[in-house]
């Protein structure tokens, strides 16, 4: 049954689309046996650019809703901690794309099925109104440089 997202949060969870989309790039381009390098130096542009901006946010004015002391909170935080340091590391290059990819969509499930249910069932009308206003969604503009998944 899919879950009613409440419009406040219909924006973050398109950007959590654009993150599955990343863990399937990374997916593809290990299946299709492309240079480590490019999928790290496209999932680096990613991470900067999107993944950090929305890592913020999340941590700044959503899960602040529940608590940084609230259990779900603390598994989100520290998975943003293991993906950062995960995307920012330049050993075992492979490995960590890997670890990236599973991780990063068990993540977004995570916060898109328990966490932001959560959250919509506690949060107040003007808090998700606050949620509104603070996140004005930009259009998703790839950086098809070097589209590998493409290959």
């Amino acid at each position: 049954m899919p879950i009613k997202r409440n419009e406040s949060l219909k924006a973050l969870s398109r950007e959590h689309h654009h993150g599955l989309l990343l863990c399937w790039k990374i997916r593809t381009g290990i299946k299709k046996q492309i240079e480590p390098e490019r999928i790290k130096k496209y999932a680096s542009w990613f991470y900067i650019n999107h993944l950090l901006p929305h890592f913020e946010l999340e941590e700044q004015h959503i899960f602040t809703l529940l608590g940084n002391e609230h259990e779900l909170v603390k598994k989100a935080l520290a998975e943003h901690r293991r993906l950062k340091r995960l995307f920012e590391s330049d050993i075992e290059i492979l490995k960590n794309l890997t670890l990236i990819e599973e991780e990063l969509e068990s993540h977004i499930r995570f916060e898109e099925r328990i966490l932001f249910n959560e959250i919509q069932l506690i949060a107040t009308e003007e808090e998700l109104q606050q949620i509104k206003k603070i996140h004005t969604e930009k259009k998703f503009a790839d950086n098809l440089l070097d589209a590998f998944w493409l290959a």
